[in-house]
């Protein structure tokens, strides 16, 4: 555990070689990596943290309104403090719009990154194809942002789950601790969503971004992901593209070991 923007990040690290640092998502915390860490550290020095609000980096103090600007400010703080960069930074949906953020705002600090499905909504309100999708979210999250302020935790996450993220049935199939993890961090979500900035990203600034970039999906994830990649690869000089067969919006849960070859390809053809 480390204080680091006045907040204790809970942070570890393991394996040796290239480093690399894993961004989670809403809702669960950095044990979500859990079964891709070991075979990434097998050839990878590997860094797992719990953003601030979730799971064990939760402050004493009672927070004020959050902003996606501190996640992105406490990823280099870590980074700074650990004396990794530059960094393979690997971010999975919120975490991937945090580790797009911080190639725009650090790009000092991230030899390379890898992004699943960034929930980037606001870039799809411009255009009148996408902006359907957008809307669409909106309408699906609602229910959920509902739920929360009426504190009804454990009802706000199976929505999420079932019709925003992962499909009718993803409830039951996550496991126990899961469950139990989008429950405790359910709070923080709800500040996600009342922070102006979280579903944008400055893509022009992300332009001069000069270093690789692995963007991906899945086949079978809800459509919206697909335009914000494309628009997102649009301004990444080195984008590179790859599909995921079936593994839904957290491949690195549901098929580790193909995340982890994947994953590792990218690291080490960049090192």
């Amino acid at each position: 555990m480390t204080d680091l923007n006045g907040t204790p990040l809970y942070h570890r690290t393991e394996g040796d070689g290239p480093t690399v640092v894993l961004v989670h998502g809403s809702w669960t915390d950095g044990d979500s990596w859990a079964g891709v860490v070991p075979l990434l550290a097998e050839r990878c020095s590997v860094t797992v943290y719990d953003r601030r609000g979730h799971s064990r980096s939760e402050s004493a103090e009672p927070p004020g309104q959050g902003s996606v600007h501190e996640d992105v400010e406490d990823l280099a703080a870590l980074i700074h403090h650990l004396e990794l960069g530059p960094v393979h930074v690997c971010g999975n949906s919120y975490g991937a719009l945090i580790t797009l953020r911080l190639a725009a705002a650090h790009p000092d600090l991230v030899r390379a990154l890898t992004v699943h499905e960034p929930p980037g909504v606001r870039l799809l309100e411009a255009d009148p194809a996408t902006k359907p999708l957008a809307d669409g979210f909106r309408e699906r999250v609602e229910p959920v942002r509902a739920l929360l302020e009426a504190g009804d935790g454990e009802a706000a996450a199976e929505r999420f789950v079932e019709t925003v993220a992962f499909g009718l049935g993803g409830w039951r199939r996550l496991p126990e601790p899961v469950r139990a993890s989008f429950v405790r961090n359910g709070p923080t979500f709800l500040d996600e969503l009342r922070d102006p900035d979280c579903l944008g990203l400055d893509l022009a600034a992300l332009h001069a971004f000069p270093h690789p970039a692995l963007l991906t999906r899945s086949d079978d994830s809800p459509p919206m992901f697909a335009p914000v990649l494309d628009l997102v690869a649009a301004f990444l000089p080195q984008a590179e593209r790859h599909t995921y067969s079936g593994a839904g919006h957290a491949p690195h849960a549901g098929q580790p070991e193909e995340y982890a070859q994947v994953t590792l390809r990218h690291i080490l053809a960049g090192t």
